[in-house]
């Protein structure tokens, strides 16, 4: 069960997939948009770190604006080899990733921070899931593009849509692909509610 909060929770990003799936787990809370540019990682930057500080960055944005609430900032990337792959702005950026995620295993990471800034409190947690895709043909892939549905989302693609058909293999949590690891997420909701309450 999602742990009761005295305080109001906020979610910083305006992601239909995140709002979901915090819909879906019961949890009230509203939607506060950070609003800011997501830079590239640097170059050798571990996956992970550049994951998790840009969820800290959207969290401690709105957090400055919503000092009594408790703030969720999530990010989530999407790593073949040794490559991050972020949202593509072109077609041929798009399908450049997609043939470049045919036929092998990428990993897909989402961070998430949590801040009360009143409190001064601030918790971190990270997810990664293994993702296997079949071999995709150049019509599934210009199909796929002409969707639309690359362009909002790391890696070119979106596992709840059309793109569910590329996947055939899968090691680790569906949800963390979506854009939020919803059983490891409860879990540390549970502790920042233990923490908050206790301060």
């Amino acid at each position: 069960m999602i742990p009761a909060f005295t305080c109001p929770i906020a979610l910083a990003s305006q992601s239909p997939r995140r709002i979901e799936l915090l819909h879906k787990i019961g949890l009230e809370f509203t939607v506060h948009p950070a609003g800011i540019p997501e830079p590239p990682p640097s170059p050798g930057q571990n996956p992970l770190t550049y994951a998790l500080e840009m969820a800290r960055i959207k969290a401690r944005k709105v957090a400055n604006d919503l000092p009594d609430h408790l703030v969720i900032g999530a990010d989530t990337v999407v790593v073949a080899g040794d490559q991050i792959l972020g949202k593509p702005a072109t077609d041929v950026l798009a399908r450049e990733m997609l043939n470049l995620l045919s036929d092998c295993w990428h990993s897909v990471s989402t961070a998430y921070v949590m801040i009360k800034k009143d409190q001064q409190f601030e918790f971190a947690g990270q997810q990664t899931t293994r993702v296997h895709f079949r071999a995709i043909s150049a019509s599934e892939i210009e199909y796929y593009i002409s969707t639309g549905s690359p362009f909002d989302k790391a890696g070119g693609y979106g596992i709840q849509d059309y793109s569910a058909i590329f996947v055939d293999a899968i090691d680790g949590c569906f949800y963390n692909v979506v854009g939020l690891p919803l059983s490891h997420l409860v879990g540390s909701l549970k502790i920042v509610s233990e923490r908050l309450s206790s301060a």
